[in-house]
């Protein structure tokens, strides 16, 4: 596959390729190009170009594209879906599924953005502006660069390029590395609904390297980030000599708080969907589990009889629950997780093996609250780590001592307390009876701390995507 560098797919300009491998069984899917900065500074003066073009859309017009392309995403769900499956091994129901994430998104956002509506002031408000008249207007914010993760290409894909997209921006897509595939045929397929090339292109190759080359950019306008903390403090740092703006949705160490009083039936359903999912790979799934010291050993024995049931297969076979993960060296990363959580004086009583890019769903106990997982080692695979407490307010000194803060999730049936504690939690967003892992379209979603900046969801993002402008009618009301 190619870049889209003002309407045509090209390769990279000194012609450099990069290898998209199946981390299930390390087989070639593709190539694409390994983008130069006379690349990127092509595809820059190519978006100042193609917004102008875009923003003069009328916003009917703008919606009514989008909204074609959602309508027909159900042509492509398999093609889409095989896609992501042989570049990041996922399994293929969920890959499928994130396109269904398509149509939800770029139809909801096309919608919405037709609802977004400005405002007046009272009139006669201030002493001597009796007469005048004002009201609000949103327009583009400019040059968009959104950086797609690994872990959701398609979902977040739809929930940075369609509000970006609708609210009239041009967008410069970079996907991640690892697995740029879908996102490159979501770009052809927009163009062939009729969003203009030069309005929406894909640049590819390495994060590191062309992050900083976009970020620092005065040709840009903003950047809607998903991925590690740690990335997301640099483009900031970049972003800022140019008072850039930036959207980040970082990093999570997601508690779930059961007390003793829940249904851990339900409770150890919940943490394999959680977990499970994805092979662990989701910022919001509960990576750490927070349990009253009383029904622990019932809760993690509940878990470890649902996990060993799990069926761990290939990526394409649809009996598949748990896959690999993006590749050997993450899986590698996560290993070296789990052996430094049990040198710190942790028990094993599940899994904790590896092959090749696959690992075997682990259970941790006896975890304390001073061990990295308890606070900030944030863990990208299906790893269960138990930490006990006694009282609410331990509950609660536990949860919040991680520098992240993106979701939680709470399980008791005494609904007071549970809002009590949902309150006191330091994150962008707590279920109550059920884990952090939950996102619906709509709700705006985010983190406290070093979890990002921003809200992304179609409540929300439109504003973030666009600027509000005042106008005011001064003396229009005068006799």
């Amino acid at each position: 596959m190619k870049m889209s560098i003002g309407g045509k797919k090209c390769d990279a300009s000194d012609g450099t390729k990069l290898e998209v491998r199946n981390p299930a069984n390390g087989k070639l899917v593709d190539t694409v190009p390994a983008a130069t900065s006379a690349d990127v500074e092509e595809a820059l003066i190519h978006a100042r170009e193609g917004l102008k073009v875009w923003s003069a859309v009328p916003l009917h017009e703008r919606a009514r594209i989008l909204g074609d392309f959602a309508r027909s995403a159900e042509g492509f769900r398999k093609e889409i879906g095989a896609l992501v499956c042989s570049e990041m091994g996922k399994a293929i129901g969920e890959a499928e599924g994130e396109v269904d994430s398509v149509i939800s998104l770029f139809g909801g956002y096309a919608e919405k953005a037709k609802h977004l509506y400005g405002i007046t002031m009272p009139v006669g408000g201030d002493k001597g502006m009796e007469n005048d008249l004002f009201m609000t207007v949103r327009e583009p914010l400019g040059v968009v660069v959104c950086i797609v993760p690994f872990n959701w290409p398609v979902d977040l894909f739809a929930h940075k390029v369609a509000p970006a997209l609708v609210m009239g921006n041009s967008v410069i897509v970079k996907p991640a590395l690892s697995n740029p595939l879908a996102c490159i045929r979501l770009v052809e397929l927009l163009h062939g609904c009729g969003v203009p090339a030069n309005a929406l292109q894909v640049l590819t190759g390495s994060g590191a390297k062309l992050g900083a080359m976009l970020s620092a950019s005065p040709k840009i306008d903003a950047i809607s980030f998903t991925g590690s903390t740690a990335v997301g403090i640099e483009i900031a740092k970049a972003a800022a000599a140019n008072l850039t703006r930036v959207f980040l949705e970082l990093g999570g160490n997601d508690p779930f708080i059961v007390f003793e009083d829940a249904d851990l039936e339900e409770a150890a359903d919940d943490l394999v969907r959680s977990r499970v999912t994805n092979a662990g790979q989701t910022c919001c799934a509960t990576k750490r589990i927070i349990v009253q010291e009383s029904v622990r050993d019932k809760l993690a024995a509940l878990l470890v009889e649902r996990l060993r049931a799990v069926k761990t297969g290939a990526p394409d076979d649809r009996s598949t629950k748990l896959s690999c993960v993006v590749g050997e060296g993450a899986a590698k990363e996560v290993e070296a997780q789990i052996a430094q959580t049990v040198a710190e004086g942790a028990r094993c009583i599940l899994g904790g093996k590896r092959k090749g890019a696959y690992l075997d769903a682990t259970v941790l106990v006896d975890v304390t609250p001073n061990m990295g997982i308890a606070k900030d080692l944030e863990v990208f695979g299906a790893v269960f780590p138990f930490i006990s407490f006694r009282t609410e307010e331990e509950a609660i000194q536990i949860a919040n001592a991680s520098q992240y803060g993106l979701q939680g999730g709470i399980m008791t049936r005494d609904y007071p307390q549970a809002l009590r504690i949902a309150m006191r939690l330091q994150c962008g967003g707590v279920v109550i009876n059920g884990t952090g892992m939950y996102r619906s379209p709509e709700m705006p979603f985010g983190g406290y701390k070093k979890s990002g900046i921003g809200r992304e969801g179609i409540s929300r993002t439109l504003e973030e995507l666009s600027q509000e402008k005042t106008i005011i009618l001064k003396n229009i009301l005068k006799a």
